[in-house]
């Protein structure tokens, strides 16, 4: 096998993924495929793969299947990380595997296996030096207390080879650690801070033109490591700027090749005025008084073929001024709704030269017809740009006062039917704020801490915030105009704001794009991989060692919502009057709780305290194969649905199996005291599939209750008033489940939206509304959202509300069907991709094409006919509604909650 091969075969990679799990067949094929890999291969030819699959691939090759299993394990426990041996000769090391059993050509690192990582965390200039901060480590080498031998910095001139060393001081940066995303490692003694001073890059006879590469080097392992500074991406850190040196020469901080470099260039032609004057935009520029400028040049399009347009400078003044004057109509592109960049050079001394723009020059937006305008701006590195888009809010004022963030600045669009929308760079979800507009200004205040959310008042959740103007008719994003901030206010930044829950900063990215950005709810002490691996080991270790609490710790869908079971399981605690603390797992602070419930940060450290100590747990998802039940505790699983996919063990077979986590659950369910099942049809499905070795209590779920409690009228009718649906209207409500293969990445998927919702404002809008509630793993806005018809209520706390005053269903596979069922009220199901789920994305339990209680429907044209004829819908399939309810819906007396609550406090069986 020849050294270059650097892929495993995807057959042999499979096998090795899960041989802890495999059998002797399996076990039997994988040999058989590592014998055909790696049989004849010398140590020497496995050089080309990365150091764990190296040492993998030899112990396949030796049939070590033992020490193979250790080191799968391994590289399971610590993700993109390993431990290094060695100061002299480093080598991969795995615990449990003796070193001088593996040769050295398989486990020598070789110098690109421990490479140098740097990140750019702020550059900002101090008393005429630029400071520069950031992190600098060896891959997999920790850097836990201040280095001993701080690491070098230098300045290498690209011309003359000149070199300036610079002096280095370590820092305490956490950051580093974190944004490793590796739990193994610490590196927050990674930081460092290094100051620039420009007068030692001066030559003998004033400043020369010159580039400037910075160097960092950092000694571990016994060896020198040396790379560049990498850009961060946002802020001082992401974005190239310009600082002047004198009133002819000028310092940049420019990124190439994501690496920091720095230019000392010479101001040879400045813009110092610019006016719009009828259909003539003219320009002042000035050069040097020798070499005036000649004319300017603007380009656009591609940067190897650009269209330019050249315009002759005139004299106009004594100083080296000359007056360029430009059409509009050269400019404009009106016809599209596209933004035309046009970079702009002056020629001086027949060389094309950038043209900077003078100090105290403002960036200014002429506004043109159809609703577009001509922008003489500023890039990040202060030279001159023109724009031709549509009109643009920009931001020339920010501050916090008590109410929020206060934005104003100009705008010549519409000034009327206008909200500005902050849009999540992640998540895509939206809050608009109202935005006032008048005479060629606007003003919005936002107020991060408090936006209402179904009643609730939430802070916004941690990440960027973008800002955009829109219509109130437009139904998406697809016309939003950006918020921008003059080129002048971005030294200000970031504006931080100390608010109440936590602190908000104004940032932004791509020079001029604002951003509101609330921090993260987790310290430093808290935040990433390694720091949650601390707490789940030591911390927690210590915690059990302190007394159990009288308290419940309950935790819904992942700290998302105050719902589901456990929140049946706390309304009867407290009606009860049984005398415990109630703890509430909450992500990101966005949960209320009622009175008396105490919020615990998901993930915080009083997170796991809570977990430690609580006397009983209330859960209704798994918490973790780490966690285990101390004693005299008792653990509460009340799982969250009828399965009609399927789930778990039950997946051995196919492509979504994940035997790893299939071999946990033995484990994970001995941390149950019981598990609750909601019905006969579950209880055998959930022993199987969970690999259960504890009592499952077939109760019904507590969160059922709902549609026999004796207040549910109360309920409903406080529910439409919350969400202020009209007197008269039907309730339609939506909740699809989300599509494995329509996905972001990772667990973050994408909303697959096959409803013609304008067609269905058309034929429904009149007595219907719609309620759209997204799956919590599906992101992105729902179109339409807000216009009267289609109702977001994706963040509404508890879906059983919503249950109470849906007058028709529709879904897909999600198991709410089987909840709603309950109601006895008509389901429709939209199952366009029936098929291609079923067979190629899940598997199904039954079959669901003749059992489920109501039509399988395919297209939006049909959805919409079924809803407005939804009567004699619901008598076709009367009889196998009746059916469904029989075999998925008992027990169902409204006592669910009784029985489960009387088996937790152990004063009865649950029966």
């Amino acid at each position: 096998m020849a050294g270059a091969k650097r892929t495993v075969p995807e057959e042999l990679q499979r096998l090795m993924r899960y041989l802890p799990e495999s059998d002797d067949d399996e076990r039997a094929r994988f040999l058989t495929a590592a014998d055909a890999f790696v049989g004849g291969s010398a140590p020497g030819d496995l050089s080309g793969f990365s150091p764990l699959t190296r040492v993998k691939l030899w112990l396949a090759k030796e049939h070590r299947l033992g020490d193979l299993e250790t080191v799968i394990r391994y590289e399971r426990d610590n993700p993109q990380a390993h431990l290094v041996r060695g100061r002299l000769s480093p080598s991969v090391e795995v615990p449990g595997i003796a070193p001088a059993s593996l040769p050295r050509e398989v486990t020598r690192l070789k110098n690109s296996e421990m490479p140098l990582v740097t990140k750019l965390t702020d550059m900002t200039w101090v008393e005429g030096r630029l400071r520069v901060r950031g992190y600098a480590y060896v891959r997999n080498v920790p850097v836990e207390s201040a280095p001993r031998v701080p690491a070098m910095a230098w300045l290498t001139d690209a011309g003359s080879r000149r070199r300036v060393v610079v002096r280095v001081t370590p820092r305490h940066e956490p950051r580093a650690t974190a944004d490793s995303k590796q739990a193994l490692h610490c590196y927050d003694w990674a930081g460092f801070e290094l100051f620039v001073d420009p007068a030692k890059l001066r030559g003998s006879h004033g400043w020369n033109p010159s580039t400037w590469s910075l160097t960092l080097g950092v000694w571990a392992s016994g060896r020198p490591h040396r790379g560049g500074v990498v850009p961060g991406d946002i802020g001082p850190a992401g974005h190239q700027h310009a600082h002047r040196l004198d009133g002819s020469t000028r310092w940049v901080s420019v990124f190439r090749k994501k690496r920091l470099e720095f230019e000392i260039q010479a101001v040879e032609a400045e813009l110092v005025a610019h006016s719009l004057d009828a259909d003539l935009l003219t320009l002042g520029v000035r050069g040097p008084a020798e070499r005036p400028v000649e004319r300017l040049v603007l380009s656009h399009g591609p940067a190897g073929e650009p269209v330019e347009l050249e315009y002759a400078a005139e004299a106009d003044g004594p100083d080296g001024r000359r007056r360029v004057t430009v059409p509009l109509s050269d400019l404009s592109v009106a016809d599209s709704e596209a933004t035309r960049e046009l970079r702009a050079h002056a020629v001086v001394g027949g060389h094309r030269v950038p043209v900077v723009v003078a100090e105290g020059v403002l960036s200014r937006a002429h506004p043109t017809a159809g609703g577009r305008e001509i922008e003489v701006g500023v890039t990040a590195v202060d030279t001159l740009v023109l724009h031709d888009r549509a009109r643009q809010p920009v931001v020339d004022a920010m501050e916090w006062v008590d109410g929020g963030l206060v934005l104003s600045g100009s705008y010549t669009g519409p000034d009327r039917d206008r909200v500005m929308v902050l849009r999540h760079g992640e998540r895509f979800e939206e809050v608009s704020v109202p935005v006032e507009v008048a005479d060629g200004r606007f003003r919005a205040v936002v107020d991060p801490e408090h936006h209402d959310s179904h009643g609730d008042s939430l802070p916004l959740r941690k990440g960027r915030w973008y800002m955009s103007f829109r219509s109130v008719q437009d139904w998406d994003d697809s016309h939003d105009v950006p918020v921008k901030i003059r080129h002048d206010l971005v030294p200000r930044l970031p504006l931080v704001h100390e608010g109440a829950r936590r602190s908000y900063s104004v940032d932004h990215r791509f020079h001029d794009r604002v951003f509101l950005a609330p921090a993260h709810p987790l310290d430093d002490s808290e935040k990433g991989a390694y720091r949650q691996r601390v707490l789940r080991e030591a911390f927690t270790a210590e915690q059990k060692a302190q007394p159990l609490r009288e308290a419940v710790f309950y935790n819904s869908f992942g700290g998302k919502q105050f719902s589901d079971s456990p929140r049946a399981v706390y309304e009867e605690l407290v009606r009860r009057g049984v005398e415990v603390e109630h703890l509430w797992s909450v992500d990101d602070q966005q949960v209320t709780l009622p009175a008396g419930v105490v919020p615990v940060e998901w993930h915080s450290r009083e997170w796991y305290e809570a977990l430690a100590r609580s006397r009983y747990v209330v859960t209704n998802v798994g918490i973790g194969d780490w966690f285990v039940r101390r004693e005299g505790q008792t653990v509460v699983q009340t799982w969250h649905g009828t399965p009609l996919k399927k789930i778990g063990a039950d997946l051995l077979g196919t492509p979504k199996a994940n035997r790893a986590y299939i071999a946990s659950l033995p484990h994970r369910s001995r941390q149950w005291d019981f598990l609750v099942s909601p019905n006969s049809f579950t209880t055998p499905i959930m022993r199987g599939a969970f690999r259960c070795e504890t009592e499952i209590l077939e109760a019904g779920y507590p969160r059922n209750d709902v549609f026999h409690a004796p207040d549910r009228e109360e309920r409903a009718e406080r529910t439409r008033k919350l969400l202020g649906i009209p007197d008269g209207k039907k309730v339609v409500l939506y909740a699809p489940t989300w599509r494995d293969d329509q996905r972001y990445g990772g667990t973050r998927f994408k909303l697959d939206l096959r409803i013609d919702l304008e067609a269905a404002q058309r034929e429904l809008a009149d007595d219907h509304v719609l309620l759209f509630r997204k799956h919590p793993k599906v992101l992105d806005s729902i179109p339409g959202a807000g216009q009267g018809f289609v109702w977001d209520v994706s963040k509404y706390p508890d879906i059983a509300d919503l249950y109470l005053i849906t007058d028709v269903l529709i879904t897909d596979y999600s198991s709410v069907f089987f909840d709603f069922a309950h109601s006895g009220r008509p389901m429709l199901f939209f199952t366009y991709d029936l098929e291609h789920y079923r067979d190629t994305l899940r598997g199904f339990y039954f079959d669901m094409t003749a059992r489920a209680p109501g039509p399988l429907i395919k297209t939006s044209e049909e959805l919409i006919g079924a809803i407005r004829d939804i009567g004699p819908v619901t008598e076709e399939y009367r009889e196998q509604y009746e059916e469904f309810v029989r075999d998925f819906c008992h027990p169902s007396d409204g006592q669910a909650t009784r029985r489960v609550v009387d088996r937790m406090l152990g004063g009865g069986s649950g029966s």
